[in-house]
Parts: C-alpha cells; sequence; structure tokens
C-alpha cells in the first residue's frame, strides 16, 4: 500500500469519527430535552405528594391535640388551628406549607355539631368526635411548564374520639 493511500484512509477515518461525535452529541440533546421534562415533573409531583401529606399529618396532630385538652385550657380550638398551620401551639414560625392558613382549618366538635358530633352510637356506647378539617388549600407549582401551575388539593379531615 503506497503512502498516499494510507494517509487518505487515515483522513477518511478521521472524517468518520468526527462526523460519529456530531451525531452521538445529536442524539444526546435529542434525548435530554424529554428526559429533563420527565426529572422536572417526577420531582415537582413529589413536592406535592410531600406537601399533602405534610398537611394531613398537621390534621391529625390538631385533632390529636383535641382529644386531649383540659378543661381549663382556655383556647383549645386555637391552639388546634396554630398546631395545624404552624406546628406549634403557639402560632409562631412559617407555615408548614407555603399558604397555609389558620383561616382553612375548620373545626367540629360536640358543641359546634351537635347532631353530627354529640353523642355518636358505637358498638361499645355513645361518644363525642371532633373532627379537623382543611379547606381550600391550592398548591402551587414551581416548574409551570411541567406540571399544573396551581393543584387544588381535596379537603383534608381527620375525626377522632373526642375528650370527654
Amino acid at each position: 500500500m503506497s503512502h498516499s493511500m494510507s494517509q487518505s484512509m487515515s483522513r477518511h477515518m478521521s472524517r468518520t469519527r468526527k462526523l460519529a461525535r456530531g451525531v452521538a452529541a445529536v442524539e444526546l440533546g435529542i434525548t435530554m430535552v424529554p428526559l429533563l421534562v420527565l426529572t422536572f415533573g417526577v420531582t415537582e409531583y413529589g413536592r406535592a405528594i410531600y406537601t399533602y401529606n405534610a398537611i394531613e399529618k398537621a390534621s391529625r396532630d390538631a385533632a390529636r391535640h383535641l382529644t386531649s385538652v383540659v378543661s381549663t385550657n382556655p383556647d383549645p380550638k386555637g391552639e388546634a388551628r396554630n398546631l395545624a398551620v404552624y406546628g406549634n401551639i403557639a402560632g409562631t414560625g412559617t407555615p408548614l406549607a407555603p399558604g397555609l392558613t389558620t383561616a382553612m382549618v375548620n373545626i367540629c366538635d360536640a358543641t359546634d355539631c351537635p347532631g353530627t358530633h354529640a353523642g355518636v352510637a358505637t358498638g361499645t356506647g355513645v361518644i363525642n368526635l371532633v373532627t379537623v378539617n382543611i379547606t381550600g388549600y391550592v398548591y402551587n407549582s414551581i416548574v409551570t411548564y411541567v406540571a399544573p401551575a396551581t393543584l387544588n388539593f381535596n379537603d383534608i379531615s381527620t375525626t377522632m374520639r373526642a375528650h370527654l
């Protein structure tokens, strides 16, 4: 094989490698777009589920607080609202979820809802109930091109046996 022929083959192979690298870069660019959208979508919906679970747990904590209050407590419902929103009975700090307010927390007990929460018959006798209901929470998405800008959560409600 002559020297010029080997140079020609060498240039051809070099050009082919450069072309292959260019094709690989284009393929990477094409596949990165859906992969990034998928990644951001999973992350955003994960954040929404985390927020929903945090609010649901706060509702349970507030209902549990109301089941154990003593009659000398001056404002058990206010404390429960603070517990549902801020995670403490004092109502200090930032809300557990962005945009969550005490106005979204509704409490129903034997005093406020006697028809449904006072003297409820069970298989083992009559009990009083307490319900903490969080309504109207709207989750705001950070990545709006992947998830809707807002997600309206259904009402989050917890009912427990009240302290007699």
